[in-house]
């Protein structure tokens, strides 16, 4: 649910105290807060948002069970959506959305399981690389495009650039570090699988 939220264009989600019940989170609701999602929240971010949250929230639960001051609402049956399990493919960066959705799409898969496309290693052979983080940048041209020599990358329409990267088996690296060892020439198109 936290990588759906993200990719979804969510702007909260937020974390519940239920009562235990014999179904599957459907325990009437004790207490709940929200938090709020912006435009440069990972997964990662919001689950470390969340599980603070949601500790406190607990604290706060026990203290006013244990002085009877815990009441409790049934869930709603409306407003209830699933969020489908991640498939792998999913992992995979088009850039034939918008940059807006592109960029969601980065960061609610950030840090796992990782958003990624194949980019030149220094001897030519394509390595996976994940995006952790990025930002919306100018400009626009064919989908997947290379427009400049900073990894500004062309959506449908506008422009996303990496900010974060991770080569495959290496450790994340900020873009500045990551050209200086692997230039990405403008108008190289980014490969797939």
């Amino acid at each position: 649910p936290i990588q759906r939220a993200i990719m979804a264009g969510d702007e909260r989600s937020g974390v519940c105290v239920l009562r235990m019940s014999a179904g599957l989170d459907e325990g009437p609701v004790c207490m709940s807060a929200s938090v709020d999602i912006t435009g440069q929240t990972t997964a990662g971010d919001l689950h470390d948002a969340l599980a603070a949250t949601g500790a406190r929230l607990m604290a706060e639960a026990m203290d006013r069970l244990a002085s009877d001051g815990l009441e409790c609402t049934p869930q709603p049956d409306t407003g209830v959506t699933y969020a489908h399990k991640i498939d792998k493919a999913e992992a995979r960066i088009a850039f034939d959305g918008p940059a807006e959705t592109v960029l969601r799409h980065v960061h609610g898969l950030s840090p796992f399981p990782g958003a990624w496309v194949m980019l030149g290693d220094e001897t030519g052979k394509q390595v996976r690389t994940k995006f952790l983080r990025c930002e919306p940048a100018d400009g626009g041209g064919e989908p997947g495009t290379v427009l400049d020599d900073r990894l500004t990358i062309a959506c449908a329409t506008g422009a996303i650039r990496p900010t974060v990267l991770q080569r495959e088996g290496k450790g994340p690296m900020e873009l500045d570090a990551f050209l200086r060892g692997f230039p990405i020439a403008a108008g190289t198109v980014l490969g797939g699988a």
